[in-house]
C-alpha cells in the first residue's frame, strides 16, 4: 500500500522556501481524485499520522493542509505537530460558533490557522485574533477585494498574506506592491507529485508487537495486553497455541496460559508470522513462505554458528527482507517506520554484518547460483551439506507454520 500526495511550495518575498502545501492524490496521476473533500482530508491525516508521511516528506519545513469544516470540529488537526502544519481551513466552510471554537482551541494549543481562497464578509473578523495567515487566489480575485482584505486587516498586523496562483512576473511583483508575504503558483514551481509507503494502523500494531518480542528482554505483560485487546489476534494465538504442530494433550483457554505454554521463542515467531501474514495481504501465499522461511535458515545459521544471542535478531533480517515485495514500496524507506534496530535495518538495506550474509546464503539457494553458494559457505565456515539441509528444513517448518494459522 501506498501514500500518494502533491506538494507544491510557498515562498517567502525573496523566493527562498518558507513550506509546502500538501494535496491529497490516490495515484501516480496527479489531479485530485473523485472524492468528497472530507474524504480527501481524512485520508490525508490517516496517512500522515501512521506514517510518519511529514518526517519523510517534508523533513525540515512546514505543510500546510486542508481542513473541511467537519474535520476542524472533529479535532483531526490535533491528530498532528502542531510543529510541523499549518491548518489551512477551505474556502467552502462557512463560519459559525462552532468553528469558532474550534479555531479558538487551536490557536490556544499552538497550531498556525490559514484562510484558503479568501473573500471578506464581516462575520469572519471575529475569526482574525486566531488567524495567522489568509490567502488570496489571484485568479479569482479582484484587486478591489484585494484592498478590502487589505483595510479589513489592518487592526491585526499579525495576520499576513499569501498569494496563490501567482502565474506571471507581473502578478508576483502587484501582490509583492500589495503587501504579500508568501507567494504560490505555477509561476515558482507546480505541484510535485510523490509516493510514500503506507502502512495501515493494524499493521503498525503488529509491528510494534514484533518490536517487543525482539528485545532481548520484552515486556511480557504488554504483549499479553495487546493481544487480549485484539479479538482477531487472540484467536489466532489460542488457535496457534492448539496446533497439532505442538501435539498438545491440555486445551488451552486463556490468552496468558497460551502466551506461557508457547514459550518467548515460539511466541516471537507466532508474532512475526501474524506481522507477515498482514503484510502480504493480497499477494500469493509463496511470498508468505518464502518470507518465513528466510526468517528460519537466518535462525537456524546463528545456531549453527553458536551465536545464540544472535537468533532474534536472525529472525527478523529474514523475516524482513521480502517487505518492499510485498507492499510494493522502497525497502530503505519501510525498514525506517519499523521499531527494529538498526543493525536489523542495515543487514537488510546495506547487507552488511554476519546476519547479511546468512540472509544472502538464502537468497542463492533459492536462485540456484551454487557457486555463490560455495563463496559464502566458505567465508562463513559453514558446511555445504548442513547449509543445503538447513534450507530445505526451513522451506518445510515456513509451510508447516503458515498451515498452523490458516
Amino acid at each position: 500500500m501506498n501514500f500518494y500526495a502533491a506538494r507544491q511550495p510557498i515562498l517567502h518575498a525573496d523566493k527562498t522556501l518558507f513550506a509546502y502545501e500538501l494535496l491529497f492524490r490516490d495515484s501516480l496521476e496527479n489531479r485530485f481524485p473523485n472524492i468528497n473533500e472530507d474524504e480527501a482530508t481524512a485520508k490525508m491525516v490517516t496517512g500522515l499520522q501512521f506514517n510518519l508521511g511529514l518526517d519523510s516528506l517534508l523533513p525540515s519545513t512546514l505543510a500546510f493542509i486542508n481542513f473541511t469544516h467537519n474535520s476542524l470540529l472533529e479535532g483531526y488537526p490535533l491528530m498532528l505537530p502542531k510543529e510541523k502544519i499549518v491548518v489551512e481551513i477551505l474556502e467552502t466552510v462557512k463560519p459559525g460558533k462552532k468553528l469558532l471554537n474550534a479555531c479558538i482551541d487551536l490557536k490556544e494549543k499552538g497550531y498556525i490557522i490559514a484562510l484558503d481562497d479568501y473573500i471578506h464578509q464581516s462575520v469572519w473578523l471575529h475569526f482574525y485574533p486566531y488567524v495567522d495567515i489568509i490567502k488570496i487566489d489571484y485568479q479569482e480575485t479582484s484587486e478591489q477585494q484585494i484592498l478590502q482584505i487589505i483595510e479589513a486587516i489592518k487592526p491585526f498586523p499579525k495576520i499576513k498574506l499569501l498569494a496563490e496562483k501567482i502565474e506571471t512576473q507581473q502578478e508576483y511583483l502587484q501582490a509583492l506592491h500589495y503587501g504579500c508575504c508568501y507567494f504560490q503558483g505555477y509561476f515558482f514551481s507546480r505541484p510535485e507529485l510523490i509516493k510514500n509507503a503506507a502502512l495501515t494502523p493494524s499493521q503498525m500494531s503488529i509491528a510494534k508487537l514484533m518490536g517487543e518480542m525482539a528485545k532481548d528482554d520484552p515486556d511480557i505483560n504488554s504483549i499479553t495486553q495487546a493481544f487480549e485487546s485484539d479479538v482477531n489476534l487472540s484467536f489466532k494465538l489460542l488457535r496457534y497455541a492448539q496446533s497439532p504442530i505442538f501435539q498438545r494433550t491440555k486445551k488451552i483457554e486463556t490468552i496468558k496460559q497460551a502466551i506461557v505454554v508457547l514459550g518467548q521463542n515460539e511466541l516471537r515467531r507466532l508474532v512475526s508470522l501474524l506481522f507477515t501474514a498482514q503484510f502480504s495481504e493480497g499477494k500469493p501465499a509463496e511470498l508468505t513462505v518464502m518470507s518465513l522461511s528466510r526468517a528460519h535458515y537466518c535462525e537456524l545459521l546463528t545456531e549453527y554458528t553458536n551465536q545464540r544471542d544472535g537468533i532474534a535478531s536472525a529472525f527478523l533480517v529474514g523475516l524482513l527482507s521480502l517487505l518492499d515485495a510485498m507492499l510494493d514500496a522502497d525497502i530503505a524507506q519501510l525498514m525506517e517506520k519499523l521499531p527494529i534496530s538498526q543493525a536489523i535495518k542495515d543487514s537488510i538495506v546495506l547487507r552488511s554484518g554476519e546476519h547479511a550474509q546468512y540472509l544472502m546464503l538464502s537468497e542463492c539457494f533459492e536462485n540456484g547460483q551454487w557457486s555463490e553458494v560455495s563463496k559464502l559457505c566458505e567465508n562463513l565456515a559453514v558446511d555445504f551439506d548442513a547449509a543445503f539441509s538447513m534450507f530445505q528444513q526451513s522451506q518445510l517448518w515456513a509451510k508447516e507454520r503458515l498451515k498452523a494459522l490458516s
